[in-house]
């Protein structure tokens, strides 16, 4: 499912920054301009260079391009007609010559193993290189083997000498609704080329090999999403952090000590109870799972785009499994109906030279439904269990009714974007958050 997502095509794939933090600078000072680094600047040069050539690959593909915004003309819907299955490419775009493709087969121990390495050493960073991704192997087993997955959307790039495992992109099927159609599409995430290789230009070559495996099982649209802006996003978002553990996310440079506030000041402030306030509250089992899959549907129908699941994909998302997803609900003492739902996954992040601390636990706020306890309390309880989990920030994207809890429950905004895309699928116009009813990891 996301965030996350295709990248600027010429650096790595990011849904969002693992730190994006409301405070970057842990001393409240901006640098000044004689401060910033010779890197700095370069890198802003590179992205601004890229910035030319990534839109000149994106203007090629078949998605939104900036000049129609806004253009009521312009149907809705598949931008270009399926191309009959025997016109599809059937063999593999040209690698460098140094490189070949292989099919990931995520099953396997070893396979696993080196394609969580490449992740966990090349993945997104913040902007300030302090953070990044650390997705665990069970996680990325969960997120890529969902109901009728393709083993061939797994895709690596390895050095056809020493076999090394340099590059790495996903697809897993989803089917989604857009207004009133249902759409099969593909989810594309992942997409990671080894820091020593980014100036290859390998991120274009691979996004149109995932492209062409999907159209091969006669799949024609995607979704997907990026912390840069490319043609065009159909909606941008916004991360909001609430902290679990100050002092900790104070310590590593997550966050700062507000004005004239103190550490035990701001320890005082972000404390929670030690126990859920809700009679009924429960961690979701699998005889939940067609309760759920009624309560989520039902919830989902009023957003804009929104996956269509079914019994299988609830199992699948949202069945609880360790250090992975987190699933509660409310179950009616009286009546013993399920009326609301509440779940977030697990996302570490690498602390990145800190000598006290080399993991941030972080829980992503997911899928949630109150149609009886109040959005807050329901929301509050889930602050809580993951607070009692060792959670050190619980992170929310302003999609759903996000922004009903977001403020209230202490919430800070965080300072990057996300943009979520549609490929070969046009909007007639950019959606608010609030019209979003999609979470990709």
């Amino acid at each position: 499912m996301a965030p996350n997502s295709l990248e600027m095509v010429e650096n790595n794939s990011t849904s969002e920054s693992p730190a994006e933090t409301p405070n970057p600078n842990p001393d409240g000072n901006s640098p000044s301009e004689g401060d910033i680094s010779i890197d700095a600047i370069s890198r802003r040069v590179q992205e601004s260079l890229s910035l030319a050539k990534r839109h000149k690959f994106w203007e090629t593909q078949p998605v939104g391009q900036f000049k129609d915004l806004g253009d009521p003309s312009l149907p809705e819907g598949p931008i270009e007609p399926p191309t009959p299955l025997s016109e599809v490419k059937q063999e593999p775009y040209n690698l460098p010559n140094l490189y070949e493709w292989i099919t990931c087969d995520m099953n396997s121990e070893d396979m696993c193993s080196e394609v969580y390495n490449l992740l966990t050493n090349n993945y997104v960073e913040d902007d300030e290189n302090m953070f990044r991704f650390n997705y665990s192997k069970e996680f990325l087993r969960w997120a890529l083997h969902p109901p009728g997955y393709f083993t061939s959307w797994h895709i690596g790039v390895r050095v056809k000498s020493s076999k090394k495992l340099v590059a790495f992109i996903t697809g897993v099927p989803a089917r989604i609704r857009a207004r009133d159609t249902v759409v099969n599409m593909a989810e594309i995430n992942f997409l990671c080329v080894h820091k020593k290789l980014r100036s290859k230009r390998l991120a274009p070559v691979m996004i149109k090999e995932v492209t062409r495996r999907v159209h091969l099982e006669n799949i024609w649209q995607a979704a997907y999403t990026a912390g840069v802006v490319i043609p065009t996003p159909i909606s941008t978002c916004q991360y909001w952090h609430r902290s679990l553990n100050p002092k900790k996310l104070i310590d590593v440079g997550f966050s700062r000590l507000g004005a004239r506030m103190t550490m035990s000041r701001t320890i005082k402030l972000y404390k929670l109870p030690d126990s859920t306030s809700t009679p009924g509250f429960r961690k979701m089992e699998p005889h939940d799972v067609p309760a759920v899959t009624r309560l989520l549907r039902n919830y989902l129908s009023q957003f804009l785009v929104a996956p269509d699941f079914d019994e299988n994909d609830i199992e699948h998302w949202l069945l609880p499994r360790e250090d992975v997803v987190e699933s509660f609900l409310v179950e009616s003492p009286e009546t013993h109906e399920i009326t609301d739902f509440c779940s977030f996954y697990t996302l570490p992040s690498s602390i990145l030279g800190n000598q006290n601390y080399s993991t941030l636990k972080a829980a992503y706020s997911y899928y949630n439904v109150s149609t009886k306890t109040p959005l807050l309390q329901l929301m509050n309880d889930a602050l809580i269990v993951a607070k009692r989990k060792d959670y050190d920030v619980f992170n929310a994207l302003d999609v759903m009714q996000n922004e009903g809890f977001l403020k209230e429950l202490k919430f800070g905004p965080g300072d990057g974007k996300l943009h979520y895309y549609l490929y070969n699928y046009r909007l007639n116009h950019v959606m608010r958050p609030s019209e979003l009813g999609l979470v990709l990891l």
